[in-house]
């Protein structure tokens, strides 16, 4: 009789102890499973240097048909004319203007995956669309905002914020008042 007492609670010392196993690896193995999603989510998001790399570039197309574009690759830029076309000319930034789009892009993490999809199904015509192509240690990044639903997400304000102050450095340059007036308007 006391054997077979001793050989029931061995039994269930047993099956306790295999449960507890179970429930231990399982438990690590979902902690090695969340580690490993979240090193693959932070793969996606590159940490921008601290200071400007040296081939730090980037081309912003915008406005409407894309026809306006900044192109510190090969130092142009070019203007919708409208009616008239376009213009292209040589266009350069300083090294501290650079320096001032670059930490302005760190403070959006131009970087970092981002949300440009509306919350709305309203559209407005003619609408104007940014696409952004942006090197920075050899790592190429795009972005792509549309403006054609009547509400956009924070992170595609952020980016036309962004186009915006480029453009309004581009705008004081004697390069650019040099340019020919647009002629006509979008409809």
């Amino acid at each position: 009789m006391f054997r077979n007492k001793f050989k029931k609670s061995e039994t269930g010392l047993f099956v306790l102890l295999l449960t507890c196993f179970l429930l231990v690896g399982c438990s690590q193995e979902k902690q090695v499973i969340e580690e490993k999603e979240a090193v693959i989510e932070d793969s996606n998001t590159i940490t921008m240097p601290e200071a400007i790399p040296s081939d730090f570039y980037f081309i912003v197309e915008f406005g409407v048909d894309k026809r306006n574009v900044i192109n510190t690759y090969e130092d142009t830029i070019t203007k919708d004319l409208v009616a008239d076309g376009t213009v292209t000319t040589n266009l350069t930034f300083t090294a501290e203007e650079m320096d001032m789009i670059y930490q302005k892009m760190k403070e959006i993490n131009i970087t970092g995956t981002k949300n440009f999809n509306p919350q709305t199904n309203c559209l407005r015509k003619p609408f104007s669309e940014d696409e952004w192509e942006i090197t920075i240690n050899l790592e190429v990044f795009t972005h792509t905002v549309s403006e054609q639903y009547c509400e956009i997400s924070d992170d595609a304000k952020q980016l036309i914020e962004l186009r915006n102050y480029v453009f309004s450095l581009v705008k004081n340059k004697e390069e650019y008042k040099k340019l020919p007036e647009a002629n006509g308007g979008y409809e």
